[in-house]
């Protein structure tokens, strides 16, 4: 999947509109929730040996909001890697040129979409809120 195929993809899914914050940077873009504004995917344009030592050139990468067991476990897959330029221990960079399959990847949007959701505040089942 590319940029283009992921943020239709995103938008399709969630129906959240891609967003470029950055004055001085259009190539990165924004997916945030429209009611917390939390980010939930940042789709970035960064040279390929900030992930990938000795590469060269740019590759476009998603970073994406990860439990910290999952992102281990991803981690160890081609194509995905410690998210660049934010939190390592929650958040992980995909490459976004084809090495991660579709469906890995939606399933990886999804988990980052849930984890930055709002959350909704339940009642505790303690004997203050029971009804009897």
């Amino acid at each position: 999947m590319n940029r283009e195929e992921f943020l239709r993809h995103a938008e399709e899914r969630f129906g959240e509109l891609p967003d470029c914050p950055f004055e001085d940077d259009c190539d990165t873009t924004v997916l945030r929730h429209s009611g917390n504004r939390k980010w939930f995917a940042l789709v970035m344009n960064i040279p390929k040996n900030k992930l990938v030592p000795e590469s060269t050139g740019n590759v476009d990468v998603v970073n994406l909001k990860c439990a910290p067991e999952v992102a281990d476990s991803f981690r160890h897959e081609h194509g995905i890697y410690p998210a660049y330029h934010m939190n390592k221990r929650h958040w992980i960079s995909v490459l976004l040129d084809g090495s991660v399959s579709a469906d890995k990847l939606d399933f990886l949007l999804g988990v980052s979409y849930e984890l930055t959701r709002k959350k909704i505040k339940g009642r505790r089942g303690n004997k203050h809120n029971r009804r009897e």
